[in-house]
């Protein structure tokens, strides 16, 4: 029988900071995954309206798109373990509060959406943080591109258990029950990051303003190609083509003529297709050409969704859920394995977080425009346009994507930079 360090797929877990890290998470996203599911449906059923479902998302996303970039400057100037802890604790705080109000019936829509609001302000300073930790649990580096592909593969998990048990709580307890869970479900990774043994958190010695750090961290992703590209990339399919997902609670009740169960299973057979994907990604060979996987992921993405919008048929339309579900996880994964090989050490938390800005940005923006576009042409047809927006973004970059044209990008700004050194000598 193979050892685990024998088996590719699950490499990263002979790092015991990182097993435990993953453990905590695990559970504390299947939480998340809950809280996420139960507010889009008290949100729908409460309004019957594809503008708040959008509004809902939209303020859940762009207070990080805001301030992600001062959350990068945090994530590089201080302790990530401990501002993890500070915004995991928050996001604790955050999901009791909704609890509260839920339960004891308290609360409005504009309530939920304050809170919501307070979340994504926490996310903003939370995602540069833990996303460069991974870099620091693992001890081989060629192992990052498994330790990141297995940690989007336990989120997927989470989607794809989240909504299903969401759905089922939804139906039985409420919204409330879900948000208790959720609550609960942070001491697990509160209790993992306790138990982390990290070197020893050496304080940077010079430290320049906050601008500055801006500043620099704009120039740097100016001067490397591989990572404009893949931002702007992930900038389009997150404006135009992944907010898809916000019209599901209307696919659920009105297409498929469900309840909050139905919802939560569509929701966990496009999860199930994102854990797919990661999983495949886990499995792949050290060197594979990840940008080419991300360029025919984009058409897979793109053609799911045309076949999943006009199909009324339930088993059938799962079957292209499922498919989008695979092609839109490795947006993501993709592009962050990416960044966190190609950015330098001392830069990670602001590339991650202007990643993070622009999933948090375009998304909401991206989620009004879906909610808008709905009333006007229908959920069906506003996602079946978006399957198209994304095989032209998939047409748009590929000669971008093509390994040999970066390589060569990237050979000519180092011959810039050594001209420049040339000089200066």
């Amino acid at each position: 029988m193979k050892s685990l360090r024998q088996i590719s797929m699950f490499r990263s877990f002979q790092n015991r900071n990182y097993r435990i890290f993953f453990a905590g998470q695990s559970v504390s996203q299947i939480g998340t995954w809950m809280q996420r599911t139960a507010i889009s449906w008290l949100v729908y059923s409460q309004t019957h309206s594809t503008f708040m479902l959008g509004l809902t998302i939209f303020a859940s996303l762009f207070p990080s798109f805001l301030l992600s970039v001062f959350g990068g400057v945090v994530s590089d100037r201080f302790n990530r373990h401990k501002v993890l802890f500070i915004t995991q604790g928050a996001s604790m705080i955050q999901s009791l509060v909704l609890t509260i109000l839920v339960l004891t019936d308290h609360y409005s829509i504009w309530m939920v959406i304050v809170l919501t609001t307070f979340l994504g302000i926490i996310n903003a300073f939370d995602v540069p943080a833990r996303q460069p930790l991974v870099n620091d649990l693992v001890k081989d580096k060629e192992e990052l591109p498994n330790a990141i592909a297995l940690n989007s593969a336990m989120v997927n998990l989470a989607r794809l258990l989240g909504p299903a048990l969401s759905g089922i709580t939804l139906e039985f307890w409420g919204a409330g029950i879900c948000f208790l869970i959720n609550t609960i479900s942070f001491a697990a990774v509160l209790i993992s990051l306790f138990l982390l043994k990290l070197p020893e958190y050496k304080p940077k010695t010079e430290k320049k303003k906050v601008v500055a750090e801006l500043v620099e961290g704009f120039n740097y992703l100016k001067n490397h190609p591989t990572l404009s590209v893949i931002l702007l990339l992930l900038i389009s399919m997150s404006l135009f083509v992944m907010p898809y997902d916000t019209l599901i609670p209307v696919f659920a009740k009105i297409t498929f003529h469900g309840n909050a169960s139905t919802f939560g299973l569509i929701s966990s057979f496009i999860g199930f297709g994102a854990i797919c994907s990661t999983l495949f990604l886990a499995s792949l060979k050290p060197g594979t050409d990840l940008k080419y996987i991300l360029l025919i992921n984009t058409f897979v993405l793109g053609f799911g969704l045309i076949c999943f919008s006009h199909i009324t048929y339930f088993p059938v339309a799962m079957i292209f859920a499922i498919m989008a579900g695979f092609g839109g996880m490795t947006q993501t994964t993709i592009c962050i394995t990416l960044i966190q090989v190609h950015s330098d050490a001392v830069m990670r938390g602001r590339i991650i977080s202007f990643l993070a800005m622009a999933i948090f940005g375009m998304l909401p923006l991206g989620s009004l425009l879906v909610g808008a576009a709905s009333q006007r042409i229908g959920p069906a047809n506003t996602i079946l346009v978006q399957g198209f927006i994304a095989l032209l973004i998939g047409v748009i970059f590929s000669n971008n994507l093509r390994a040999d044209k970066l390589k060569k990008k990237d050979k000519q700004v180092l011959e810039t930079v050594e001209d420049q050194l040339i000089e200066t000598l």
